[in-house]
């Protein structure tokens, strides 16, 4: 039986390694790959202005994996239908990781204790990626 892994990929309009090194540092994850249209072997089939675009970047820490890039404006969708979820170990931190994200996004439940969570809120960041940070109470 072979094993699977689900990881999350994102595009962006050109603002990708912004993004990503926002996420590394409200994650405490580090981006473990990182490289840009410029430095492929397409590089001479790319406009130069953008050449500094990602084409590929991935962030790694303690239980998660996150990928991503930059999209020509033609084929970048806007997220919709599915949200990140981050699994925090204590309320403090889900506090911190949810103020972080929702700073110059947009709180679409603020975070607070729910029957299911210790504490759970969701929002969008500042790029327009949709998040839900939840710190699950014990199973009874």
């Amino acid at each position: 039986m072979s094993e699977v892994r689900l990881n999350p990929y994102l595009n962006f309009q050109g603002n990708c390694r912004e993004a990503f090194e926002f996420y590394a540092r409200v994650l405490k994850a580090e981006i473990a790959f990182l490289i840009t249209m410029g430095e492929t072997p397409m590089a001479g089939d790319v406009p130069p202005e953008s050449h500094d675009n990602i084409c590929h970047v991935c962030l790694q820490g303690d239980g998660l994996v996150l990928m991503g890039s930059d999209c020509p404006p033609e084929v970048y969708e806007k997220p919709q239908g599915t949200i990140i979820n981050v699994q925090a170990d204590t309320p403090e931190r889900a506090e911190e990781i949810f103020a972080a994200l929702s700073e110059g996004g947009d709180i679409r439940m603020p975070m607070e204790e729910t029957f299911w969570a210790k504490r759970f809120g969701m929002c969008s960041d500042r790029f327009g990626v949709p998040w839900m940070v939840n710190c699950d109470k014990p199973m009874p």
